[in-house]
């Protein structure tokens, strides 16, 4: 404990050498950098559509070459008055050499994504000592805690804390090397199997961590004190505990897309290249595996849960399995024409339980509870668009086809939905998944950027963070988008009120042709093993 202190204090007066840093913690750092990296694309999206309207051949211009890529070239921002190294041609020894003057712009740009890694690091290093001196080790918080809330609560913060510490140690030593050809990705290479020992438990932790805190909160008065008082000290800049704990989730999504930025400068074929993509492979596959964990303890509750809640009227249904996840889930109107009536138009509520392998269809009870009278495997399930016209409130209607039900028949039902986006959703989810279309070769499929993050309510929806750019697949009147997200090809839906649109077709080919280079490179790399 105490020679894991002395290393921190050792990083932070090393650091203060070469960075004048902000007093700005990471939670306000990473909101100024996101800012940024939107404003950015505005610009590019802005100025392409200004020379697009000027000239169809703008590109054959040197000087109009230029401007587009000026348009982008700080990956770090001013983050305030106070911070004059916050880039890295601010870093006086930076400024005031002759070698600046010998670098390319592309050079020049790389040495910026890099120096971003490193001072962005130092930031959230400084959150993590607030989160582990001032809460975690807090004796008025220890005391109203027991020794399982402790765990749960901050799970393995103190071991993230550390690492991010020796990774920074070694930032800055590459750094003091030479500021003017310094890598990192061959830094967060090595460190990558560390990350992966601390980032995997903490982040799996994720749903005890929630329960606890909500728990606490809500139940136990003196931890709602404590909390209030701990908060309130200057040292926390008036955020919660929460955003300290969530941290360790928001830095490893970030520090790939870091990696994956430097990965876009850097020359292809060069050693700088190779270490880039493999380090951007390893965190690519940490947050996949950490996601993964995530979703399976939340698939074990939620099948079990189900499993205490439903009654089969048709034949048994083993319902828990460690292979399967729910996909989507939801009440819908079934509507029947009944032949005794005159073929009048009856409804009935019909609750649906899609797994990635199984359907199942159920009368809903109170309480939670459900009546199971009908399966089918999800491979004989079909869901398509209703052409019949319908009139009044029955305009948003779809089919069901069970093409095999658990007898062994063809049924066939008629669902209306509250909404146009929960109509398109169910037919999305129910339609047989087929491999994905290569995305990046169209430059003419509509692509927006996320203004605020957006947490995944339903298995269905695409979690988002400010910035992300995603192409959109289809749209619908009441406000949501189903779309891939550029960095990792997730799917998913998500509101259209937080999103902007890039109107233009240049700014679009340049985000595809970006993402192109990744691929490429990955393949490049990794087919030479």
């Amino acid at each position: 404990e105490k020679k894991s202190a002395e290393t921190v204090e050792n990083i932070k007066r090393r650091h203060s050498k070469l960075i004048n840093s902000s007093r700005l913690l990471y939670q306000e750092y990473s909101d100024v950098a996101l800012n940024k990296a939107i404003q950015n694309q505005k610009r590019a999206d802005s100025l392409s559509e200004e020379l697009e309207q000027v000239s169809p051949g703008f590109r054959s211009s040197p000087k109009l070459r230029r401007k587009v890529l000026s348009s982008q070239d700080s990956c770090l921002q001013r983050l305030s008055v106070s911070s004059s190294a916050s880039l890295w041609q601010d870093i006086p020894m930076v400024r005031g050499s002759t070698m600046l003057l010998s670098m390319t712009h592309e050079e020049q740009k790389l040495q910026e994504a890099k120096f971003e890694l490193i001072a962005s690091e130092a930031s959230y290093l400084r959150s993590l000592n607030v989160a582990v001196d001032h809460f975690q080790h807090s004796s008025e918080l220890q005391a109203v805690l027991s020794n399982q809330d402790k765990q749960w609560l901050f799970s393995r913060l103190q071991d993230v804390r550390d690492v991010s510490a020796n990774f920074l140690f070694d930032l800055e030593e590459k750094l003091e090397e030479n500021m003017f050809t310094f890598n990192v990705c061959d830094v967060a290479l090595k460190h990558a199997p560390e990350f992966r020992r601390v980032y995997l438990p903490y982040v799996t932790n994720q749903t005890y961590q929630e329960q606890t805190f909500r728990r606490l909160l809500n139940g136990v008065p003196a931890f709602q004190q404590v909390l209030e008082k701990l908060e309130s000290d200057p040292i926390c800049q008036r955020l919660s505990l929460k955003s300290f704990l969530i941290l360790p989730f928001q830095r490893i999504t970030r520090l790939k897309l870091l990696l994956q930025n430097i990965l876009k400068r850097t020359r292809p074929g060069a050693d700088e290249e190779v270490q880039a993509t493999q380090a951007y492979d390893a965190l690519e596959k940490l947050i996949k595996d950490c996601n993964e964990n995530v979703q399976r303890m939340k698939n074990t509750e939620e099948l079990i849960y189900l499993s205490q809640n439903m009654e089969f009227e048709c034949k048994i249904f083993p319902l828990i399995s460690q292979s399967r996840r729910l996909v989507k889930r939801g009440e819908l109107t079934a509507l029947e024409y009944n032949l005794s009536l005159k073929w009048k138009l009856t409804t009935r509520p019909i609750y649906l339980h899609l797994f990635n392998d199984f359907l199942l269809l159920s009368r809903p009870r109170e309480n939670g509870h459900f009546i199971v009278f009908d399966y089918a495997a999800s491979s004989e399930v079909r869901g398509e668009k209703c052409e019949m016209k319908l009139h009044g409130a029955n305009k948003n209607v779809f089919r069901l086809f069970l093409l095999q039900n658990h007898q062994g028949k063809k049924v066939e039902f008629l669902f209306r939905t509250e909404t146009q986006s929960e109509k398109l959703r169910w037919i999305s989810a129910l339609s047989p998944q087929q491999a994905e279309p290569d995305l990046l070769d169209d430059s003419d499929a509509p692509q927006v950027q996320c203004m605020k993050s957006y947490k995944a309510r339903e298995n269905d929806e695409l979690a988002l963070e400010k910035a992300d750019i995603v192409m959109v697949l289809q749209q619908s009147i009441d406000g949501w988008i189903e779309g891939v997200k550029l960095s990792d090809g997730e799917r998913g839906w998500f509101p259209s009120e937080q999103m902007e649109f890039i109107s233009s077709r240049h700014a679009r080919q340049m985000n595809l042709k970006e993402e192109q280079r990744v691929k490429n490179a990955k393949q490049q790399v990794f087919r030479r093993k």
